[in-house]
Parts: structure tokens; sequence; C-alpha cells
């Protein structure tokens, strides 16, 4: 089958992920579940190895950056009237292996996906620091999506996405939206996170707190006048606070608390599980909104 065809099929079956690995069948996850594609045959490495080309050149995306055997690669890309797709590529056991995440355009209704108004109302800060935590995979950046169409759709303003890849991508309403994806619009989070601050932004998307640095540039954005999302890999929001405070050096961690303090607007918790018939996944289970 080819890529198109592989793309728009899962797009079809309301896949969330495609799994293109050498001893198994091309695999969909759908609603949780592995469905197989037996009648493609087990895929062996020339076929992986194919398939992943093709996506390189539908990406139109340089193949040699996993050249390496230990290389991975991380990008997305998007087929006009099908949907968009974050790729990561990888090796294992001397094979080429992908997993291609798909995300079909638009922004879904928060209502839809079970996203209480009480979490949607964190749209109406000005400033400070809204932190959307869970397990990976549990949709924290639908959800972060979601809270961004709100504000691009009913406050004027500047908003500013840092993200590795960019997965949904924001039309210009009421805001001006600038979405820049790192390594590609910007060597790193940092950077691009540093540079923020003199692009006038009124709300920033940082996809990810990955170091102490990158959190720190953070807080001090939040308290010069700005309103920032990211997400984090934890659960509940006394462990969220946790891990931002042990990100730090020792010496600095009462200084970060302070600040913490002060910026911290709220703490949204999340987690995917199956509704009552088993049949669909909400994409929400619990969200909790810990506000100063």
């Amino acid at each position: 089958m080819e890529i198109t065809q592989i793309l728009k099929k899962a797009i079809d079956e309301g896949c969330s992920d495609i799994f293109i690995v050498a001893g198994l069948p091309l695999t969909f996850k759908i609603k949780g579940q592995q469905l197989r594609m037996t009648e493609e045959g087990k895929l062996l490495p020339p076929h992986t190895a194919e398939i992943i080309a093709s996506v390189y050149q539908l990406a139109r995306r340089d193949i040699s950056r996993i050249d390496k055997e230990d290389s991975d690669d991380d990008f997305s890309f998007a087929i006009g009237g099908v949907g968009r797709f974050r790729v990561n590529v990888f090796h294992q056991r001397g094979s080429l292996a992908a997993v291609i995440r798909v995300i079909k355009f638009g922004i879904r209704d928060y209502r839809e996906i079970g996203i209480p108004e009480e979490v949607m109302s964190v749209t109406n800060y000005k400033q400070g620091i809204v932190l959307v935590t869970g397990q990976a995979g549990s949709g924290k950046s639908t959800t972060v999506s979601t809270l961004i169409d709100r504000i691009n759709h009913n406050r004027v303003g500047h908003i500013l996405t840092l993200e590795d890849p960019i997965e949904y991508v924001h039309s210009h309403d009421k805001c001006i939206v600038s979405q820049r994806e790192i390594y590609s619009d910007s060597p790193s989070y940092l950077s691009a996170l540093r540079s923020a601050l003199r692009e006038s932004p009124d709300v920033i998307f940082l996809g990810e707190m990955r170091d102490y640095e990158t959190i720190d540039v953070a807080m001090t954005a939040a308290e010069t006048g700005q309103l920032l999302f990211s997400t984090l890999h934890t659960t509940g929001a006394a462990n969220t606070v946790d891990r931002i405070i042990d990100s730090f050096p020792a010496n600095q961690q009462a200084q970060v608390r302070l600040q913490l303090s002060m910026v911290l607007q709220a703490v949204i918790s999340q987690q995917l599980v199956p509704s009552v018939d088993g049949s669909w996944f909400r994409h929400l289970k619990s969200c909790s909104a810990t506000q100063r």
C-alpha cells in the first residue's frame, strides 16, 4: 500500500498512531487497541526502509538525518485535505522503524472531548503560567490547542507557539498566531523562548519544560506580563510543583519557590480512560485546576 493511501486509511479508521516496525504487519492504534493490517503481511527491514523513505519524500525532508545507526528524528508534515502527521523515526534491531501520530485538521470542540468549562476558564488569565500535565500520549497537546483556539477567537493579541514539532496549526483570527518549530525555525527551546521576549507576545505556548534553564526563562516571561502555557509529564499539582523545583540546583530552590508562587496560575492534570461501554476513549478522565 502506498504511503498516502496508508495515511488516508488511518484518518478514515479514526487511528491515533501508525506503527511501522519490522517483524509485524503495519499496525494502527485505534481507541487504545491495535489493529494489524495482516492482509499486507509482516514488514521486513527493506519494507520499513521503503515506507519511511516515502514518508521523508512526502514531507520533503532530508533522509540523511537518520543515516547513523544511533540517530532518530522528529518532524511533522501535512497532506492537504487529509490531515497532519507527527513522525518519530528511529533504529531498532538494525532496521528503521517509525511511529506516526495522526492529527486531524481543525481544533475539536472542547465539549466533544470532555474538557470542563472550569478548565477552559483559564484562558481568562492575562499573565502567569498554566501547566497541562499527564502521561505521554494522554492528550496534553490537544487540550492546549483548545485553550489556544479559544483565546484566538475571543481576544486580540499575539500568540506565539514553540513546539517540537508543530502539531495543531492555528489560523489567524482575532489574534496573530506565530508558530515556530524547534530545530527547524529555532535551534532550541531555550533560544526560541529568549527570542520570544522580543517578539511582543501576549500568549506563549512552550511545548515542553525540559530543563531548569528553559523553566527559568519561562518564569521570567510570566513575570514580565505574558500568559504562558506549557506541558509536563507529571501527575497532580503537587508532583508538578516538586518536579519544577527539583530541576533547579539546591542553592536556587528557595528563590524558585518564591517565583513559582507568584506566577503559577493553574495546573491541569489529565489522563485517558475508556468510556463506560468501552467503545471509545474520553479525552479527559479528570481535569483539575489548582489555582492560586
